[in-house]
């Protein structure tokens, strides 16, 4: 492997595990544009998958106690979630994911530029578990066409008035879920080659470290400080999907 692809890929490491451990969804945002740099764009997905992978089973393990004092809570979105995955998969030859793509970018810009603006962030306090459902649901299918299952669930849990562990850990558990069954899709159509594998092994200490300062960082910061967080990741998100549209175009 040349040093620049050592580079890059560490970079993408750095990145990618450090925001998943400190937020517990965005490693494809900050990881995948360093390794679609020096890997073909399959590989660089595969590699982004299983370095999120790699990042979430910290973040569940950290997460744990909160995960099992209320699992219906986190079920509510990522049972849905997996069963849109395959209906997000057929969708494929229906619809176009770059519109899709060009359509949430504007949506995540425009709520992320406002919410981020304000003093004041929303609090909905009640229960909306049917949306909980709904938004999962909805999240695996745009994760099986498009490579955005994360994208509704942390815009509407941005909103709700629960602690960061617990909007944390059902972020942590619902991109995982995702995320995994990515990966077994991936390894059913070939794409973990040596290439991928050589890469992994150089990403996979910089992951590990990025990932538990993410943690570090996660552990003080106050829930009103980890609301702005998300909102702004989701400004951060759509902005780095539109510039990656208009370099693709």
């Amino acid at each position: 492997m040349q040093i620049e692809t050592v580079i890059y890929v560490l970079l993408g490491g750095l990145a990618g595990g450090f925001v998943n451990g400190l937020a517990g969804m965005g490693t494809s945002l900050f990881a995948l544009g360093f390794f679609l740099v020096v890997l073909d764009p399959v590989s660089a997905v595969a590699l982004t998958a299983l370095l999120a992978v790699l990042a979430g089973v910290q973040g569940l393990w950290i997460s744990r106690s909160v995960l099992w004092d209320d699992p219906r809570r986190w079920l509510r979105f990522t049972l849905p979630g997996i069963l849109g995955v395959p209906l997000g998969l057929m969708l494929l030859d229906w619809v176009d994911p770059a519109v899709l793509r060009r359509i949430i970018a504007v949506v995540l810009v425009l709520y992320g530029g406002y919410f981020g603006l304000r003093r004041s962030l929303p609090r909905l306090e009640g229960q909306y578990r049917w949306i909980d459902r709904a938004l999962g649901f909805v999240g695996g299918i745009l994760g099986g066409f498009a490579s955005l299952s994360g994208v509704l669930p942390t815009i509407w849990l941005s909103m709700r008035a629960w602690p960061r562990a617990e909007t944390r850990a059902v972020l942590q558990s619902y991109n995982f879920s995702i995320l995994l069954s990515t990966v077994a899709g991936l390894a059913l159509r070939g794409a973990y080659e040596a290439q991928v594998w050589t890469a992994f092994a150089v990403v996979l200490p910089a992951g590990v470290l990025a990932a538990q300062a993410g943690i570090f960082a996660f552990r003080r910061i106050t829930d009103a400080q980890f609301q702005r967080l998300l909102v702004l990741l989701c400004l951060c998100l759509g902005l780095g999907m539109l510039m990656r549209e208009v370099l693709a175009g």
